[in-house]
Order: C-alpha cells, then sequence, then structure tokens
C-alpha cells in the first residue's frame, strides 16, 4: 500500500521535510478556500484579495521547494524508493492546483456570491463547500495518518460532490427562465471550480493506499452504486 510505503520513508532528511512541505500547501489551500468561502457567503472581497493571492505565491515556493528536497533525497539514497517519491511530487502538484482553484473561485466572487443566487438554485450551492470544507479535513488527516478507512471515506465525499456539482451545472444550463445569464455563467463556475477542488482532494486521498498508476485515473463508480472511486 502506497501510504505505507509514505509512512516509513519519513525519516527525518530532505524527504521528511517535503513531506513537511506538502501538509504546508495543503494547510495553505484550505486556508484560502475558507477565506473565498467567506466571500461567497457575504464577505468583501476586498478583505482578503491580496492574502488570498500571497497565500497562492506560498503554495507555488512550497512546490519548487519539495521538488528540490525529493530529488535531494534521490541522489544521496541508494535505496530510496522511487514510486513513493514520484506519488508524492503527483500529488503535491494536485495541492498546487487546489490554490489555482481557490485563486479562481476568488475572482468569481467579484462578480457577486450566493446572495446573488436565485433561490431555486442558493442553498443547494451553499452547501457544497461545507462539504468540501470537511473534505479537506479528512484527506490531510488520512495522509498525516496513512489511514486508508479516512481516505476512502474522502474520496466517497468529493464524489458526492462532484455530482451534486455536475447536476446543477445541469440544470444551470438548462434554466430559461429563473436565472440571468450573468448570475448562471457565475453559478456554473462556482460548481466548476468546487468539483476540480474536489478532485484533486479525491487524488490525494487515492495515494494514501492506491498504487502509483491510480493517480489522476481512478476508475468511474457502477451507475447506482455507492462505491467512492470516480474520475
Amino acid at each position: 500500500m502506497l501510504g505505507a510505503l509514505l509512512a516509513a520513508l519519513r525519516g527525518g532528511d530532505a524527504l521528511d521535510q517535503a513531506f513537511r512541505e506538502f501538509d504546508e500547501m495543503l494547510t495553505a489551500g484550505q486556508w484560502m478556500f475558507r477565506e473565498v468561502h467567506g466571500v461567497l457567503a457575504g464577505g468583501d472581497p476586498a478583505d482578503v484579495r491580496e492574502a488570498v493571492f500571497t497565500r497562492d505565491q506560498d503554495i507555488n515556493r512550497l512546490l519548487r521547494s519539495l521538488r528540490g528536497n525529493i530529488v535531494t533525497h534521490l541522489s544521496v539514497n541508494r535505496n530510496a524508493d522511487i514510486a513513493a517519491c514520484l506519488a508524492l511530487m503527483s500529488i503535491a502538484k494536485d495541492a498546487e492546483r487546489i490554490g489555482d482553484y481557490c485563486k479562481n473561485l476568488y475572482e468569481v466572487t467579484e462578480h457577486g456570491g450566493f446572495g446573488q443566487t436565485p433561490s431555486v438554485y442558493q442553498d443547494r450551492i451553499r452547501e457544497i463547500p461545507d462539504e468540501v470544507e470537511r473534505i479537506f479535513d479528512l484527506v490531510r488527516t488520512a495522509f498525516q495518518n496513512s489511514d486508508t478507512k479516512e481516505a476512502k471515506v474522502a474520496i466517497k465525499a468529493a464524489d458526492a460532490v462532484r455530482a451534486s456539482c455536475d447536476e446543477l451545472a445541469q440544470e444551470l444550463l438548462e434554466d430559461r427562465s429563473t436565472i440571468s445569464t450573468q448570475d448562471a455563467v457565475s453559478c456554473s463556475m462556482q460548481t466548476r471550480y468546487f468539483k476540480r477542488i474536489a478532485s484533486h482532494l479525491a487524488n490525494i486521498a487515492t495515494a494514501v493506499f492506491g498504487r502509483i498508476e491510480d493517480l489522476d485515473f481512478r476508475k468511474p463508480p457502477k451507475p447506482g452504486s455507492s462505491d467512492q472511486t470516480a474520475s
């Protein structure tokens, strides 16, 4: 199991530092998402703009440092587990993309938050970021503890978020009467970014128990099933 390999490799060297940097990236991404969620719920975008963009730059810096530490670890450790290092490199890119999508989501908030969403959609859209925040917590716990059970719970929750986002996006596309074109575009972009953030979190969770070749290519659940894996 990849999670066991990742846990075993934490030995106080450059790779250990890379693990810490990865957790910092996830922490920063979660902070960004929480701040943007607050703006969507009615906060002033101007209050957090600088901090959100600065935190995104921090994530980029951490990714560069993490890559360097992985290369250092591989260079000085003859018996280094290459697969585990490649897995960490891969999911670090997921964490970096989460930061990008949080920044994109912030840019949508500059054109209005939940308050401008018609009531027929408002309650459903409001529920999604709460669930995404829960997935952040699940993924961080699963990764830190190499907890397969927690990882699978996170993936199942992410799949539910993505299904909700797809359903909302389809309804918005077909709505010709209850929502303006501008608001429909804004809501569609919100659901799209929620879905992408959930997808990257699910991919990180997959690394806890899956094979490296499964990263980025999770099998979709069977129709009508409650399986937790989906692409």
